[in-house]
């Protein structure tokens, strides 16, 4: 399986032989290393292998099996390949065998055109009455008779009618099932919540080009939204090694050097620039990404318990809270962790208590030290010192946590389950095989035939086949258990206002006509209020169902979903409302805000909605793409400009 020719090429091998930590090695270096374009592999590479990073592929040597074909071919025909792939089979077309499979690919290739490649979905099945193996056998040992070719010939066109195998397409379907509209509403909501939960590409890029370079790695920006990795340092790849095998999906290792990097899929082979390495995609669970992680939390963990006083730059209001980090994981029964999540609970000067967010600490900045003076009524305060922790961990335990189990118990059970069935289904027609093989033989044993040591060899296959059986039930079944954690305060935070801070410093604030409602909470509830509801009211108007988002903390505010467009759904808009009150200068906008932005794309919509004294509205105006740059390392939000954005938008209501 070569990739595109370079000078000074170097090859590798896979063979059986071939150590399972090597094999991965292997794999990664024709990756990731620009010099080795060329992998040489027996059967022990035909599944279980992903190589998208080429695209030809020649079988010097074609198996018995057909569908062996078509695992040989997805190794590198399969998601996220964006090259045309290409597949040369060798065949002695000259022999009495491969007659029969030249006629029996030419088959495949003129069925997979009219199928679109489906073909290759069940090429283990097409030979139900006989198996390729046997008709080749057939070919070999009786292929010069001509009544022998031409019945070896019609076994494969029958095998091969297109009617036969859209009828083994269909039977192999897995559902036939519609969503009603609302269900389907449903799923994309909870999708739309999901991907917000996670950590998105500009967040994982911003720390790993800075916590890669802290560790002495060498990473330069090559094409847009690419690097290069020119240096791994050995402590990077040594705690890769020391932590292998530790709850980790992605098992090859970390190599020293990378010729491409990316954090978006959309930049790992770029459609609109063919040619380029494939880069490597770096996301939270891939062993690079693990080791820099856990070198950085080994450095800095013990500064989460010794805690700090930040400052909330968006905040204009006088009250100070605490916001508690804190863990929680979910385990299967064999004790492998399966979800791992990290969860922010705010804590008020009242004892009230919610969820803060998935990234609430971005949005905030440290206090300056020579300023923590300002601050000592509020540090040596009585409720600060009650058992805050405690009611953080009982708003996890009561709430976060249960939904937290619900979503990942559900998934497993439902994997377990379709898994459980499959493998059923497999081993008992393999039993079901043997055993009337094994009842066969029997007879012919009876009739006086000697098939001692083949009626032995199929009962032990019998047999052992029904051990597999019961110790993959055995072992599904443990995988159904799912153990609920307990938890963990990881640190915590006293937060500040910047409002606050300013009136301890007696500074003047920057914008007087927003400071004088910020400071005020039911004024300022009141106006994102309306603001909210201007937005729905237009959204609502063009035919749109939205949906409040808000308390959710996906980073935007309103999911409005406009209706179907020539029987299609339209991606949703994720808007994020800014209410003001008339006669204000400047918008915040948080470093969070600002990140999802960026990450949802053309989805993402800032509308502004001003509000005068006698609650009338003007706008929204709503801004798309409405900003052009990401917020520097350490920055946490950003003052922009009213009338500037203002100028940008779209008037809509």
């Amino acid at each position: 399986m070569p990739r595109r020719p370079a000078q000074h090429a170097r090859d590798r091998c896979i063979h059986g032989g071939t150590h399972r930590d090597e094999r991965r090695r292997l794999q990664a270096l024709f990756w990731s290393d620009p010099d080795v374009r060329l992998l040489v592999a027996t059967d022990a590479a035909g599944e279980g292998v992903n190589l998208q990073c080429a695209n030809l592929m020649v079988n010097y040597d074609l198996p018995w099996n057909p569908n062996r074909l078509e695992q040989r071919f997805g190794r590198i025909h399969r998601i996220n390949q964006t090259e045309v792939c290409h597949l040369w089979n060798l065949v002695a077309k000259e022999t009495r065998e491969g007659d029969v499979y030249h006629r029996l690919l030419k088959k495949i290739e003129i069925e997979s055109e009219a199928l679109h490649g489906r073909v290759f979905d069940i090429l283990g099945e097409v030979f139900e009455e006989t198996s390729l193996k046997d008709l080749l056998l057939q070919a070999i040992r009786y292929g010069d008779q001509p009544e022998v070719r031409a019945r070896l010939n019609q076994q494969i066109d029958r095998a091969l009618d297109h009617q036969h195998i859209k009828s083994l397409l269909d039977r192999n379907a897995l559902a036939n099932e519609t969503m009603s509209p609302e269900r389907l509403y449903a799923v994309k909501e909870e999708m739309e919540k999901a991907a917000a939960r996670r950590l998105q590409p500009y967040f994982v890029r911003s720390f790993f080009l800075n916590a890669f370079a802290q560790l002495g790695g060498s990473i330069y920006p090559r094409e847009l939204g690419r690097f290069e990795i020119t240096h791994v340092p050995a402590s990077i790849r040594e705690r890769d090694r020391r932590i292998t095998g530790r709850n980790r999906r992605q098992q090859e290792p970390v190599l020293k050097r990378y010729e491409r990097i990316c954090f978006e899929k959309e930049s790992v082979a770029p459609l609109d620039k063919p040619g380029l390495p494939r880069a490597v995609l770096v996301h939270p669970g891939h062993p690079l990404m693990l080791a820099v992680t856990d070198l950085v939390l080994e450095q800095h963990a013990n500064l989460l318990r010794q805690g700090a006083v930040l400052v909330d730059p968006a905040d204009e209001g006088r009250e100070s809270w605490l916001l508690f980090l804190l863990t929680h994981e979910i385990m299967s029964g064999d004790g492998t962790v399966l979800s791992k999540r990290l969860q922010f609970v705010r804590v008020n000067p009242d004892g009230s208590s919610f969820f803060a967010g998935w990234a609430p600490h971005l949005d905030l900045e440290p206090l300056a030290e020579s300023e923590r003076l300002l601050l000592k009524d509020i540090l040596t305060a009585p409720w600060i010192h009650a058992d805050q922790e405690g009611r953080a961990v009982a708003l996890a335990a009561a709430s976060l946590v249960p939904d937290h189990y619900r979503e990942i118990a559900d998934r497993r059970v439902n994997h377990v389950e379709k898994t459980l069935a499959a493998v059923h289904e497999r081993l008992s027609k393999e039993i079901a095989f043997w055993s009337d093989r094994w009842l066969k033989l029997k007879e012919d044993q009876q009739a006086g035939k000697d098939v001692r040591l083949n009626l032995e060899n199929v009962r032990r296959t019998v047999m052992d086949l029904e051990g597999r059986l019961e110790n993959r039930k055995k072992t599904l079944q443990s995988m159904r258990h799912v153990v609920n954690g307990t938890p963990v305060v990881l640190g915590g935070s006293l937060v500040v206002p910047a409002g606050l801070m300013r009136q301890l410093r007696g500074d003047e604030p920057e914008d007087p006509v927003a400071a004088t409602f910020a400071t005020d909470p039911a004024a300022r509830s009141r106006i994102e209020r309306l603001a909210m509801e201007a937005v729905r009211r237009v959204e609502e108007s063009a035919g749109c169902r939205v949906v409040d988002v808000s308390k959710d903390k996906c980073g935007w505010d309103l999911t409005s979903y406009p209706p179907p467009l020539d029987g299609k759904q339209p991606d949703p808009r994720h808007i994020e409302v800014k209410g003001r009150v008339k006669g204000a200068s400047t918008v915040t906008v948080t470093r969070n805000e600002i990140m999802y932005a960026f990450n949802q794309g053309d989805k993402f919509v800032l509308a502004i909605v001003l509000v005068k004294e006698d609650d009338t509205i003007e706008g929204p105006c709503y801004i798309q793409r409405p900003f052009d740059r990401e917020p520097g390392w350490g920055v946490s939000s950003i003052n922009y400009d009213l009338a500037e954005l203002l100028h940008r938008a779209e008037r809509k209501g």
